[in-house]
């Protein structure tokens, strides 16, 4: 039963994602050749969502569902990480024409070609945690 309300809340927002377009290859198209402000309004809206959330959560000490304390850890101040990371990130998505999350989305949709990329994202990982011993943290 518990599984069936996350199950429930990530069909919800496949069919929110799809309705507005941020799965869209044409749309993320547009987006990296800055022709279209659609998608950077869903990304600056979900970002500022998430900062009110972070805020509101550090502010009240809310507790997660099991009733656990939520700690947010402390930023790492390293930026050369987070430029490489999201370089990689930005071109496997410019490539692939979406992003993690959509991907099952997109498979959910009928664009069966999506196995070959989510293919791809779980052969990343794997090499992830090959090599994450010999990468900078």
């Amino acid at each position: 039963m518990k599984l069936l309300k996350f199950l429930l809340v990530g069909v919800f927002f496949g069919i929110v994602l799809v309705k507005s377009e941020a799965v869209s290859w044409y749309r993320i198209y547009e987006m990296f050749q800055f022709q279209s402000f659609h998608m950077y309004g869903i990304i600056g809206s979900a970002v500022a969502v998430g900062v009110a959330a972070i805020w509101l959560i550090k502010k009240s000490k809310l507790s997660s569902i099991e009733g656990q304390p939520i700690e947010i850890p402390p930023k790492n101040k390293s930026v050369s990480r987070y430029l490489i990371g999201g370089t990689i990130f930005g071109l496997g998505w410019g490539l692939a024409g979406a992003c993690p999350g959509p991907m099952y989305i997109l498979v959910g949709t009928g664009v069966l070609s999506m196995f070959l990329v989510i293919g791809g994202a779980i052969l990343g990982t794997f090499m992830y945690g090959v090599l994450r011993d010999k990468l900078p943290h």
